[in-house]
């Protein structure tokens, strides 16, 4: 198993004033929490977050140039970013982002020194189709790196048809799904992939933590919309610990 993780994905939402909410924000038994607020915020969010880790939500697979609008692996890290996330099925869809650019955007996490949070997930017909598997497959092989260790990579698997739709696949399904990506990992990076963290996220709360929790490869979890609340987010946190 990879190290415990509670990870919130803030997407475009957020003000100054939530930011105080990081500092109720608690770790126990060795959790790490992760908050991924707009680029904008993130410099003020490192300065007052204490224990809670601070995170992007996309980077650039450039270390500089003409590219308007972006923000490259490396101006994260001095604004006080540890992690990325890179491949969110919403970039995915928004921004038609390929496997291929995402594994570039998670070698330049790499080289800037963050660490990246690979995600990966299937649609709806995909799920109910009988190549489901395959697919989320061939999305961790395209787009997780040659060089990814359990220090400098997370992969997140996020059904794209659970994301803020509080549906939730069975525990089966997560469990079937975690256990394939580990199966991968560890063939692809031996020692490595044992260890390399495998967050679930999609509609997850306080009232379904637990459970999702007990499935033996779910180190964690990517949250969205509970993560905008210290009320909602710390019973996950707390759920995971003590998982």
């Amino acid at each position: 198993m990879g190290r415990k993780l509670a990870a919130g994905n803030w997407k475009m939402n957020g003000t100054p004033a939530m930011l105080d909410g990081l500092k109720t924000l608690s770790a126990p038994n060795g959790t790490q929490v992760l908050i991924c607020p707009p680029a904008p915020l993130i410099h003020r969010a490192a300065q007052i977050a204490g224990p809670v880790a601070i995170g992007g939500q996309d980077c650039h697979t450039q270390a500089s140039g003409a590219h308007t609008g972006d923000t490259a692996a490396s101006m994260l890290k001095d604004a006080g970013a540890t992690y990325v996330i890179v491949g969110h099925s919403e970039r995915r869809a928004d921004h038609a982002e390929t496997n291929a650019q995402i594994r570039a955007k998670a070698e330049a996490a790499y080289a800037a020194g963050l660490t990246a949070i690979i995600c990966i997930g299937e649609s709806e017909a995909e799920r109910l189709g009988p190549d489901c598997l395959d697919i989320i497959a061939a999305q961790l092989d395209g787009s997780t790196p040659d060089g990814a260790t359990a220090d400098n990579t997370v992969i997140a698997y996020e059904p794209i048809w659970a994301i803020g739709t509080g549906r939730v696949p069975t525990l089966d399904q997560i469990i079937e799904t975690h256990d394939m990506i580990r199966e991968k990992l560890t063939n692809r990076f031996a020692a490595q992939g044992t260890t390399m963290s495998i967050l679930y996220g999609g509609s997850v709360k306080p009232s379904n933590a637990a459970e999702i929790f007990t499935a033996q490869n779910v180190d964690g979890a990517l949250v969205g919309g509970a993560s905008l609340k210290p009320d909602d987010f710390q019973p996950i946190i707390d759920a995971l610990a003590a998982s």
